[in-house]
């Protein structure tokens, strides 16, 4: 691959990664609940996730939405379902003026698995690489061509929550954020709601 190409993909990947939704709610979530190790696993966990999305799209995820419209819709629906899951999951443990300790805490395993679901989960994910990483694939496009592309949505979604979960974990910022935990929750709470709305009454802008 091109290195100016390569440059475009990951510029396209570093937005996608950056935008604020409920991958970066989850990363927050887990990293207040349980500090800097769970917030990491959960960053991992969903880069996995990402990187099972980049390969189903070099292996022709495009074409099969095209073909099978119905199926692309289920996918929509069963992720909007798991986000306004999620959003009632956080609303409930924002109650109060405080959190209650067991109301915060998390464990690796729930971070790994909620990472990993959230990716799979998130429509927008969905959407992005169908719209974007897709034009990066063509008839002639080698197999380790495919591997790069899958390899660069890994890392650059992985390195990027990493770094935001390395960063909220900071001797001195955790502790202000914990005092804090309650609004949080809300504020993603209700954004959480808000995206698996906007999902059920249409496609993503």
């Amino acid at each position: 691959m091109p290195l100016s190409l390569w440059m475009s993909l990951a510029a396209v990947c570093a937005m996608g990664a950056m935008s604020p939704g409920p991958s970066l709610a989850l990363v927050l979530r887990h990293t207040l609940g349980g500090g800097r190790v769970p917030g990491m696993a959960a960053a991992l966990s969903h880069a996995l996730g990402v990187g099972f999305y980049a390969l189903l799209t070099v292996w022709g995820l495009g074409a099969l939405i095209v073909r099978f419209p119905t199926l692309f819709q289920g996918i929509i629906w069963a992720g909007a379902g798991y986000l306004a899951w999620l959003g009632i999951k956080s609303l409930r443990a924002g109650r109060g003026a405080m959190l209650a300790a067991s109301a915060a805490e998390t464990t690796r395993v729930q971070a790994v698995s909620e990472g990993f679901l959230v990716a799979l989960g998130n429509p927008k994910l969905i959407l992005f690489f169908v719209a974007l990483l897709s034009q990066f694939v063509t008839p002639e496009t080698s197999l380790a061509g495919k591997a790069v592309i899958v390899a660069t949505a890994m890392l650059i979604d992985g390195g990027w929550y990493v770094l935001v979960a390395m960063s909220l974990s900071h001797s001195r910022v955790l502790p202000w954020l914990q005092a804090r935990a309650h609004w949080i929750h809300r504020l993603t709470g209700v954004m959480l709601l808000g995206l698996a709305l906007r999902v059920a009454l249409g496609p993503l802008g």
